[in-house]
């Protein structure tokens, strides 16, 4: 959450030449619900079911790039679905970085609302403490935060 996953993924798709996928988009468009409303609505355990399944239809499509949420990893085997499918990528940045980025987001986030900054900071490293295992997961992890493009595909073919 907040590490540049959809900018990132954006730039990554148009400079490669592929569709782009933001699961969290895909997720509020096929539903007419925001990910706030699901969350309120029903509960966690639900959206992670629909997160799973949408995460399943999409990836059956070839030559793209998908930018998950902060939390699809560490759900239903999600995290090893991605890695049978395709090549995953972990934008590594630590509790200050996101922090800072998240403080400044507009996006609104149902784990992390209303929280006051020190709070924010103690949510962060919480979660981080509590995903980093499914995100080490990944085949490719960028710890920088300001990688170029040209960069990763370097990495992505090496890796190839």
């Amino acid at each position: 959450m907040g590490s540049g996953k959809s900018v990132f993924g954006k730039r990554l798709a148009k400079h490669l030449n592929l569709k782009f996928f933001d699961l969290d988009k895909h997720i509020e468009q096929n539903y007419r619900m925001t990910i706030p409303s699901i969350f309120n609505t029903f509960d966690e355990t639900v959206f992670r079911n629909l997160e799973t399944k949408e995460l399943q239809k999409i990836l059956q499509e070839d030559n793209l790039v998908l930018s998950c949420g902060g939390g699809t990893p560490c759900f239903n085997n999600n995290m090893e679905i991605i890695n049978q499918q395709g090549l995953s990528i972990y934008l590594e940045l630590n509790e200050k970085n996101l922090t800072d980025r998240l403080t400044k987001s507009k996006t609104k986030r149902p784990l992390i609302a209303g929280l006051k900054s020190e709070e924010l900071i103690t949510k962060i490293s919480e979660l981080l403490k509590a995903r980093e295992n499914y995100y080490r997961l990944a085949k490719l992890k960028i710890s920088e935060i300001n990688i170029n493009i040209e960069e990763v595909v370097k990495q992505i073919e090496n890796y190839n």
